[in-house]
Order: C-alpha cells, then structure tokens, then sequence
C-alpha cells in the first residue's frame, strides 16, 4: 500500500473481524470487512474479496503473500470480473503449484533435477522399486505440498512403508491430493532462492539470489541476500536457469525460483513460488528495485525498464522474521498483548511490521509479527548492524523468535556461511537462548523486585547508597550482548 501511495493509487483493504483495528485496515484509503475470524469464512473466500473490488471500483487485486496468492482458480476469476490480478496468469500459477508438472515443465529446458521419479508413486511396492533404483536416504514429497507437510525423509528400507503411508496420509488431510514422489535426499543442503521478473512483452530478468537455509519445520526464518557461498559463476549458472523455469510456464510478474545447493556445489531446481516472497526486502536493498512497483507496472502492461546487464549487487541484507513463538520451547506459537513494542531505528535498518503497541496477537493467523531487515555494506558489517538491532528491538506480551536469530546470526557456523537447512537441529537447543544472556519475563521480574529491596528507603535519606551492582550482574551482560 505505501508503494501504491507512492505511485498515485489509492488502495482498497480486506479485512476480516479479527482484523478490524489492525493497522493495514487503517492505512487503506478504505476498508471492506469480508467476514469472520475463520480464513475459510473470509480470506479463503475469493467470492468476498472480489465483491469487495467490484463494490469499491478496484481495477486491480494484489494478492499478497498467503491464503489465495498461489490459486489458480481465483486469480482466473479475478480475471474473469475485469480486474486485473497482480501476478502470473492461471495456467502458470496451476503448472507450478504441481511439484511433479513443475518438474516435467522445467526438464526440457535444462533445468538441473534432483534424481527421482516425474510421476506420483502409488502404492508401496512401486516406492520399494523407485527406493532401489536411486538409493538411500531418500525423501518422500507431496506433489501439491509446501511447509513440511506430506514430506518424509526415509534412511533404510525398514523405515519405507511407514513413511511412505504417513507422508499420502498427510498430503490428503493438507491438500486433499495424496499424490507423492520420491527423489533423492540431498544431503546437507543449502536452500538457495533466485527472485526472477518477466514483463508482458517477453522480457525477463533474474535479481540474484537469496540465502534461506536457516528454518524451523522447513520453514524459513533468516535470509541473507547474496549468499555467502554462490561464485560468481554459480550465481550466473543459477540465475540462468530461473530464468529459464520462468519462461518453460510462460511467466508473468515476479516470481520465485528455489533450488538446491549441495555440498559439492551441485544445485538442483526444487519448486516456484509464484508470488512475492516474504523476504523480498533483502533483493531490493541489494539492488535498489522496488519489486512492488514493478508487479504494478507489469500488470499494468509496461515492459521493464532495466534488462539483465543494468542490475548488480550492492552490499548486503539480512532478514529476521520475527514470529510471536517460543524458540527455547519448540518454536510454539504465542498469544497475547502486546504491553510494549518499540522496533529499532536507524541507519540501514527496515522494519517491515503489521502490528503496534496494545494490540492483541490472535490465533487465527500466521504468528509472524513483523520482519526485520538490515543493510550495510559487507556482509560482516550487516551481521554486526542485525545485532545492534536486535538488542534494541523491544516486545513484551508474547514470546518472539528474536533471541534465537540474534544466537542463529552470532554463531560461529552463520558468521563463517559454513551452514545448512540443518542448522537448528545441529546448533540450537533451549539452553543455547540461556547462554547468549536472554532473560526470561519471569526472571526479569525477579531481579526487578530484588533490585527495588535494595534501593535506599525514602524514609531513611542518610542510609548509605547500595552497593554497585556485581559485574556478573544479568542486566550488564544483557548490554553486552
């Protein structure tokens, strides 16, 4: 919305009952309720959404990140009302949001693969065949999924059934499609994301990458923007092939192309998200490309103004998101008020967040609060910043991820970019939050009250001062963190 301010567009919010007093509602130059606190009586519902467009005169729906932003059907009927929809057209949202019809669309075009098979495996006696084939460790996929869902990694043959069973099983409840594939499991991987643009004219360019191997449930938590391991002929090899994923499904708008990277140097083409990703802010800090405003000015049919040659890396970005969850205990979701929210300010600091002071973080919805990027000019200085900005990024009312990446981007193995999608289960454990000098709620409260016995009384004005506070003291190693 602020870009669509910027560029002379006055904007239109969907909210539902629980987002009534949220601030994008407010920020709106106007606001429609379409339904109750269930995503499926509101944010699911593409009926409500383009009423609401039709109702106000939007001439364009921008789908944002989650619920509709990946179905084919809506965007088709956005479509089919006259408005315009901020993204791919419907035959490229339906061929990449099929695992299996991705990787049989990509494979003509050179794209790199992991081995495995093109076609959903149906029973366990073909998965016992494929496992022979190509070998363990192996994983199992959901061929509609995405998030960890329907997803199994299986290291012998005695774990194959079980797996393979639990992995349809979870598909069909997440997906309502059973349908999997089997491929090889690549072992210590990075996960190495590649933001692609593609204009109405045929034009289309690829804005680097972006590193997302630190996640929780196979989830993303941290980017960084360029990776910290990429060569420049890697980048170039990578880049190549998004580009090439992008034009094997005629692709339209901005786009993003995941891959593989291995410990050899090996990358393979995993899925595309055909949206905007959540940590775009760090391409657009390296390359100084407002992605928002180009997804407008492409859906409004102009042809990019820059082409490949004209883009290049500068500095570099780390995205923190930050989640309403208890990392020391199991990432867990959090509810409750927000009694103080104060992100940091500065130089080369972005706090892209939805909420502010006194707001009540529901359920309902995704725990992401916020994100927290930085920019500087060397990807030490931006490590150094993050941390700066972390330290002065103040909740309280719920438990945010916060400590953990200012542990995740402190440890040895981040600073060194010698990491993978492994790194929680390899580094992370609910003593390491203890170790970096994070205090609880319960504990700050402690030392409050033992701090106020050990103030001078006001009635005793000639008592003698107390002693300093002790260097080991919890509040001067918080600072020093």
């Amino acid at each position: 919305m602020r870009t669509a301010k910027e560029m002379g567009i006055k904007t239109v919010a969907v909210y539902s009952d629980a987002d009534k007093d949220s601030v994008f509602s407010r920020f709106a130059d106007q606001a429609i309720c379409i339904g109750p606190a269930p995503s499926s009586e509101s944010y699911l519902v593409g009926s409500k959404i383009i009423e609401a467009a039709l109702s106000t005169g939007a001439d364009a729906i921008h789908p944002g990140y989650g619920f509709l932003s990946e179905n084919a059907q809506f965007a088709a009927d956005v479509e089919a009302a006259g408005i315009r929809f901020i993204g791919p057209r419907p035959h490229a949202i339906e061929t990449m949001g099929s695992k299996l019809t991705a990787k049989e669309t990509v494979k003509p075009f050179g794209v790199p693969l992991v081995p495995g098979t093109d076609h959903p495996v149906r029973t366990p006696q073909e998965a016992q065949q494929v496992a022979e084939s190509i070998g363990y460790p192996l994983l199992i996929k959901a061929s509609a999924g995405g998030g960890g869902k329907g997803m199994r990694i299986v290291r012998e043959a005695g774990e194959l059934e079980n797996s393979f069973e639990r992995a349809v099983s979870e598909a069909i409840n997440a997906f309502g499609d059973g349908a999997v594939f089997i491929e090889r499991f690549v072992t210590n991987p990075r996960h190495i994301e590649v933001q692609i643009l593609a204009d109405q004219h045929g034009n289309v360019v690829h804005l680097f990458e972006r590193e997302c191997s630190i996640q929780r449930r196979h989830q993303k938590v941290i980017e960084e923007a360029p990776s910290a391991v990429l060569t420049p002929e890697l980048r170039e090899a990578m880049g190549t092939s998004a580009v090439e994923v992008a034009r094997s499904c005629e692709y339209v708008g901005a786009g993003t192309v995941e891959f593989l990277l291995d410990d050899q140097h090996r990358f393979y083409f995993l899925e595309m998200n055909t949206r905007l990703q959540v940590e775009h802010p760090v391409t657009e800090c390296i390359t100084n490309v407002d992605l928002v405003r180009e997804q407008i000015r492409i859906a409004e049919g102009h042809p990019l103004p820059f082409r490949q040659e004209d883009l290049s890396i500068r500095g570099h970005a780390i995205e923190i998101r930050v989640y309403a969850e208890n990392a020391s205990e199991g990432f867990m979701p959090d509810t409750g008020q927000l009694t103080l929210y104060r992100p940091p300010i500065g130089p080369g600091i972005r706090v892209d967040d939805g909420v502010e002071e006194g707001q009540e973080v529901v359920i309902h919805y995704d725990p992401m609060l916020a994100k927290l990027v930085v920019y500087a000019d060397d990807r030490t200085s931006a490590i150094e910043r993050c941390i700066r900005a972390i330290d002065e990024y103040h909740v309280s009312g719920v438990h945010t991820t916060l400590d953990f990446g200012r542990f995740a981007i402190d440890h040895p193995a981040f600073r060194s970019g010698s990491f993978d999608t492994h790194f929680v289960e390899q580094y992370f454990d609910k003593e390491a939050l203890k170790r970096t000098g994070t205090l609880s709620k319960e504990s700050l409260a402690e030392l409050a009250v033992a701090l106020l016995k050990r103030a001078p009384s006001q009635e005793s004005p000639n008592s003698k001062a107390p002693k300093p506070v002790n260097a080991q003291s919890p509040w001067r190693n918080r600072n020093q963190h």
